[in-house]
């Protein structure tokens, strides 16, 4: 996953913790004022010492402790049935499915107590680089830190994956419609398989979270890690989806069982009138160019219902019309395929 896929931020900026180093300008200037100097513990305390520090500085309202994000391997024994989850995160070449290609694979696999929807025992790893053929720009490097030297010769290990993703009841990945395309295309075993997102089948804000970026989700329960290599971006969406959501009250594991488990939809606002294009803009329908035309994504019929009900009102102004669906279930969402397409009268 990368900063070059989509826009993980809702509407308005998200605050950088620190501002980006600027390069030295030309002529004289100001001398920048002194930086505070914030005390290092020496190699030699110990880490409780430190742990202590830390936890006095939360007990004061105008300090907020950060702790780096440590991957968990196993956790409790499940206490009844278990739905066995891979996470799964790429690193590629470029945007484009079609052309580009996978230069780290990893996939995080757990069991899920299908009562509490938290992880339970052990996790299972695989990371793998792999050559994509052509070079990684500087950019893709500078982003992920993955070199065409680190790369060359590499192959996934195509039997360590299909271990684990033997009798996986769902495929969760944050941004599916990215990653879903990229694996298929390199592993047809992934088309076999249900799938969720994290991004889009959960929704953050109702959840009292002010961007959906996996980076923001994390920092918000108080963790950082190094991002955008493959493997602890996994361990960071396992954290955050093993943890209670505070308005649904149900983990996000949880809640992408129940996603993996129903149909949704693709509703298009078909021959729109021209003036409806801010409202279904604030609505969250986003503009397909291909087809021109403005479209949502629906979690379930009565979603679907709903609004269909809104359109008729607040798009035709009451009148008649046809509008286009697409039936997605979890084998086809989020990857190249099209699902079932109908015309509904509403």
């Amino acid at each position: 996953m990368n900063d070059l896929q989509l826009d993980f931020g809702f509407e308005g900026p998200v605050v950088p913790l620190a501002p980006a180093a600027k390069g030295k300008a030309k002529g004289r200037s100001k001398p920048a004022a002194p930086k505070p100097v914030v005390p290092v513990p020496a190699s030699g305390v110990a880490a409780s010492d430190v742990e202590s520090l830390a936890r006095q500085l939360e007990a004061h309202p105008d300090f907020r402790v950060l702790r780096r994000l440590q991957p968990c391997l196993q956790f409790p024994p499940a206490q009844g049935p278990v739905r066995h989850v891979v996470l799964l995160d790429t690193e590629t070449t470029g945007l484009d499915a079609s052309r580009e290609k996978i230069i780290e694979l990893a996939l995080v696999r757990v069991e899920v107590d299908a009562e509490t929807g938290r992880p339970c025992g052990a996790v299972q790893v695989y990371d793998g680089l792999e050559d994509p053929g052509m070079p990684i720009s500087p950019e893709i490097e500078a982003l992920t830190g993955i070199s065409n030297d680190m790369v060359r010769g590499q192959r996934l290990d195509e039997a360590r994956v299909a271990e684990l993703l033997a009798g996986a009841d769902l495929i969760v990945a944050h941004n599916a419609a990215f990653d879903r395309p990229f694996v298929e295309a390199r592993l047809p075993a992934f088309a076999q398989l249900p799938w969720a997102c994290s991004f889009a089948d959960i929704d953050w804000r109702t959840e009292g979270q002010s961007s959906a970026k996996l980076e923001n989700l994390a920092l918000s329960q108080g963790w950082f890690y190094d991002a955008h290599r493959a493997e602890m971006d996994c361990h960071a969406l396992l954290a955050v989806l093993g943890q209670t959501l505070p308005t649904s009250q149900q983990t996000g594991l949880a809640r992408l069982l129940r996603a993996g488990s129903q149909t949704s939809y693709r509703l298009q606002a078909t021959a729109a009138p021209f003036d409806a294009k801010d409202l279904l803009k604030a609505r969250g329908y986003r503009w397909n160019a291909e087809q021109r035309v403005w479209q949502t994504l629906l979690s379930d019929e009565a979603a679907l219902q709903a609004e269909c009900e809104w359109l008729r009102s607040a798009v035709y102004g009451g009148r008649a019309a046809r509008v286009q669906l697409e039936t997605l279930h979890a084998g086809i969402k989020y990857s190249a395929r099209a699902g079932e397409v109908s015309q509904r009268q509403l």
